[in-house]
């Protein structure tokens, strides 16, 4: 599933092409994805003006003067940037086409992403309201995570993927950011000091920015505007590496289950 790397590769790399670019029409050829797209998107988006492309967690957001597009990826979805007259193909069920001959084409196999509407505040809107800080922002810090994380039993690792604690912390980058910190992924939030979490907090900004430099991770369907791979799994220290050498001690490494997800780290390095 894109992360927030994957998110913001996308958002910076469609952003120049649509921001300023009036909506000529909008192409639905398949509604049913995760939620229904609404049937009135091309009568409402038709003659409005991308002011300007954002993200917010793993949510795109596309601001016109009369409201908002909501874009999500879902786990296997992409946005190209091509010519007009590009031939769709089986997966491409939504065309954004832009006055200047611009399209923006999303494509979904598995559909599980989303593209929604609304007029309201996008501060507002449910699926946006409840969520936590950014990570690579100021208001996410280590004091955030201390405070929240008093009494919590839950291991660390379930702790930094909520997203009402702070947004865009996937697996992946979870994985990466605790064996960064030397924090066992499994410990209770709660027993995690301050200390450590000044460490953890810094780890994490760290990951995700070398993850965006590098255009995210692809493992399976990933790719960005250009249609091109992620990179940054090359330096993946832990995830997917099960068994293999420790990049640090060379101590093979560990995988369990936590919440259900993999989890792989060095029982030497991480306590």
């Amino acid at each position: 599933m894109p992360e927030l790397p994957e998110v913001e590769t996308t958002c910076r790399g469609i952003a120049p092409h649509i921001e300023g670019q009036i909506v000529k029409q909008v192409i639905v050829r398949q509604p049913k994805l995760r939620w229904p797209v609404p049937e009135a998107l091309n009568q409402t988006l038709t003659g409005l003006r991308i002011q300007s492309v954002s993200r917010r967690a793993k949510y795109l957001l596309f601001f016109t003067t009369a409201g908002t597009v909501i874009l999500h990826l879902g786990m296997s979805g992409s946005l190209r940037i091509m010519s007009s007259d590009q031939a769709a193909g089986k997966h491409d069920h939504i065309d954004f086409i832009f006055n200047e001959g611009t399209l923006l084409r999303f494509n979904d196999p598995r559909r599980f992403g989303a593209v929604l509407w609304t007029g309201e505040p996008i501060a507002e809107h449910p699926l946006l309201k409840d969520l936590g800080p950014e990570p690579l922002l100021p208001d996410f810090n280590s004091e955030l995570l201390y405070s929240l994380s008093r009494n919590r039993k839950i291991a660390v690792k379930s702790f930094i993927m909520d997203s009402h604690i702070v947004v865009g912390v996937g697996n992946i980058y979870a994985n990466e950011a605790l064996f960064m910190a030397g924090i066992h992924p499994a410990r209770q939030a709660g027993k995690v000091s301050l200390i450590r979490y000044q460490k953890l907090a810094e780890c994490i900004r760290v990951v995700l920015r070398q993850a965006i430099q590098q255009g995210g991770t692809t493992l399976r369907d990933f790719v960005n505007e250009a249609g091109k791979p992620g990179y940054f799994q090359q330096q993946l220290r832990v995830y997917g590496r099960s068994g293999l050498s420790c990049v640090s001690c060379n101590q093979p490494l560990t995988e369990i289950r936590i919440a259900n997800r993999s989890t792989v780290f060095c029982s030497n390095c991480q306590r």
